[in-house]
């Protein structure tokens, strides 16, 4: 075990480097090691669309006689299914490579231990749940997505250090800031590995933001604005600098150029969040306001919270969120204080 472990770490290192490029595809890890305990081949999925891990480390491998004799580890369960490339399963067999490790079993309904059973059918020696913590937690994303159908979902937001989110709308500095420039680029790197960004009209009048990565070289998320009303102007950065944009409301249907209305109770946040799981959209970022924010925690849908607070005060302003749950990590950069909770439940 503690040898199938040191490889499946570095499957896990592998992974890791796919991230904010494979969504809405897992990140996964391959390593292939000879009878010999050298390492023969690697490979991660790179890309959406691009070969799966399994498919670049087995066309990584020098000597292809050596995969008869070898074991091969993946941090998640091989696919056996043909989407936009062949089964990962299928190759392995074909190979005739004789031994896998699994990190974790793919919970998408057309894998879901097919790839396992389509090994294992085909005689090759299935070891399946090596580190799997460790590759659970690599794919919390994915895995929520498809358990829950509704993407995992990640709150955030900045707050003063006496507890307010934001200025009253009359206060010189409207929109405030709290950010620094560190963690300014630090919360856009988390944007770049979610696949949307939601906000409610509220933000999207005050701020008029743009919800690009402009300060880390990453992906921008698909923008979500929540308006029952549609109170907002016709104007915004987010409706007219022609990136991808969808609007929840209780209005209308329509699309005007790359921006899309949709009608439907945007109180209800499992509504909307069905509806971007509909479209493959597996993680989400709800940066606010408050009471959006506070509609997600009543309805406890939500997966992570990061919460960064400054060492500012303002003495009066919009209160913050009030949520409670598992603190799993918390920090100081440059001088702010960053903490990530998980629910309680």
């Amino acid at each position: 075990m503690l040898i199938d472990e040191k490889y499946m770490r570095r499957a896990l290192q592998l992974a890791r480097q796919g991230a904010g490029h494979t969504s809405p595809n897992p990140m996964v890890g391959a390593v292939i090691v000879a009878h010999d305990g050298t390492i023969i081949g690697e490979g991660w999925h790179r890309k959406c669309g691009e070969g799966h891990a399994e498919v670049n480390a087995v066309a990584s491998v020098t000597d292809p006689d050596l995969l008869t004799d070898s074991t091969i580890y993946v941090t998640l369960e091989p696919c056996s299914h043909y989407g936009k490339t062949p089964p990962c399963a299928k190759l392995i067999i074909e190979r005739g490579i004789p031994r896998v490790v699994v990190g974790t079993l793919d919970p998408f309904p057309e894998v879901s231990g097919r790839g396992v059973a389509m090994l294992r059918e085909a005689g090759v020696e299935v070891t399946v749940g090596v580190l799997e913590q460790e590759c659970r937690a690599l794919n919390r994303r994915f895995l929520t997505a498809h358990t829950k159908g509704r993407p995992w979902v990640q709150l955030k937001w900045a707050q003063t250090a006496d507890g307010f989110i934001a200025a009253l709308p009359e206060a010189d500095e409207n929109p405030l800031r709290m950010s620094t420039p560190a963690t300014m680029r630090l919360m856009h790197r988390q944007r770049a590995l979610c696949d949307a960004i939601v906000i409610g009209a509220a933000t999207a009048r005050i701020d008029n933001p743009s919800l690009t990565t402009r300060y880390w070289p990453g992906n921008s998320p698909l923008r979500v604005v929540l308006s029952r009303q549609l109170s907002i102007p016709d104007n915004l950065n987010l409706l007219t600098d022609g990136l991808p944009t969808i609007v929840y409301n209780s209005v209308k249907s329509e699309t005007r150029g790359a921006v899309e209305f949709v009608k439907m109770d945007t109180t209800d946040p499992l509504s909307w969040l069905t509806d971007l799981y509909r479209r493959g959209i597996t993680s989400v970022m709800v940066e606010g306001g408050t009471q959006v924010l506070q509609q997600m925690i009543a309805a406890q849908a939500w997966d992570e919270a990061r919460i960064e607070t400054s060492p500012r005060r303002i003495g009066q302003g919009v209160t913050a969120p009030a949520i409670d749950g598992h603190v799993q990590e918390q920090y100081i950069l440059d001088g702010n204080q960053i903490i990530t909770m998980t629910p309680n439940r």
